[in-house]
């Protein structure tokens, strides 16, 4: 087993594994500790690396050695594939959502924004958290879903099931951006900070990378398909192929860089953890947790 994670509400437990499947499990009520199997989805071509729950709803993500993200929900009594995300050239080692209030750029109702802004941000929302993967081919990418006309993914609006299955539980995501590129081999591990917005991504090469959403200064925006890099290959936006139409008002900057976090050794995870120690300099302060080859747990504080 590779991996293994609760949903938001703990109702489900989904674990990963090396043989290409990926299993749902649900607690008996009434009977603490004891686990029924209500799906085993075998969607994937290659061992399957992670699997990570949607912040507000029922959807599971994984990924995979087949180089490929999939998404899965129930759909009257059967949890099916609804969604393939495709783009990387090699292993997708890990994925992670955004936080339920996309934290980092502000509000919708944030007046100190211009209404493109507003609108743009207002647009996010009723799309719902976005989806970070990482890959082997040391790309970091960021997913958007692709609203259906008149759908709505709020928790508890659960709509009522066709009785027959039909393509309504079909997802569509789109390719939305990809990050500096700062990894010279396999990135292992990128996580969201619920908290600021940031993104963390350590890998083979013994890097740890933090990354920051910005707006654009110069207020221009561009379509789908586009390429921005500046200040010396700090900040790159590189879109999906989908939706020309769609302008961009945000780029990614890198905002901090470790070399040899664990020395010379593979760095496998990182992960944001609030500070609780009596240094922490506000309430809500985040540090990173890395874990290497080396066989030690490291805290680091971003200056």
């Amino acid at each position: 087993i590779k991996g293994i994670a609760w949903s938001a509400g703990g109702t489900y437990l989904a674990t990963c594994s090396r043989d290409k499947s990926v299993w749902v499990w649900e607690e008996l009520p009434g009977e603490e500790d004891n686990f029924e199997t209500v799906a085993v989805l075998q969607e994937h071509e290659g061992d399957v690396k992670c699997v990570v729950w949607h912040p507000e709803e029922e959807l599971l993500a994984s990924a995979s050695y087949d180089d490929t993200v999939r998404l899965y929900r129930e759909d009257l009594d059967d949890w099916t594939c609804v969604g393939i995300l495709e783009g990387h050239e090699a292993t997708v080692w890990c994925v992670d959502f955004e936080g339920s209030d996309g934290a980092g750029l502000g509000s919708e109702r944030d007046e100190e924004l211009s209404e493109q802004q507003r609108s743009w941000l207002k647009d996010r929302k009723e799309a719902g958290p976005r989806l970070v993967s990482c890959s082997d081919d040391m790309t970091t990418r960021v997913w958007r879903r692709v609203p259906k006309q008149g759908q709505d993914f709020k928790p508890g609006k659960d709509k009522m099931p066709n009785i027959i299955r039909s393509d309504n539980v079909q997802e569509n995501w789109i390719e939305e951006a990809r990050l500096p590129k700062r990894h010279d081999r396999a990135i292992y591990t990128v996580q969201w900070s619920k908290r600021t917005g940031r993104l963390v991504s350590t890998g083979s090469d013994g890097k740890i990378v933090v990354y920051e959403e910005r707006w654009k200064t110069d207020h221009s925006t561009s379509t789908n398909g586009t390429a921005n890099a500046a200040n010396g290959g700090n900040n790159v936006e590189v879109d999906g192929p989908n939706e020309d139409s769609v302008p961009k008002f945000t780029e990614w900057f890198v905002v901090d860089e470790l070399e040899g976090a664990h020395d010379v050794y593979e760095v496998n995870h990182v992960c944001w953890s609030r500070r609780w120690d009596n240094k922490k300099r506000s309430i809500d302060e985040e540090i990173i947790i890395s874990t290497g080859d080396d066989g030690e747990v490291k805290a680091w504080s971003l200056d």
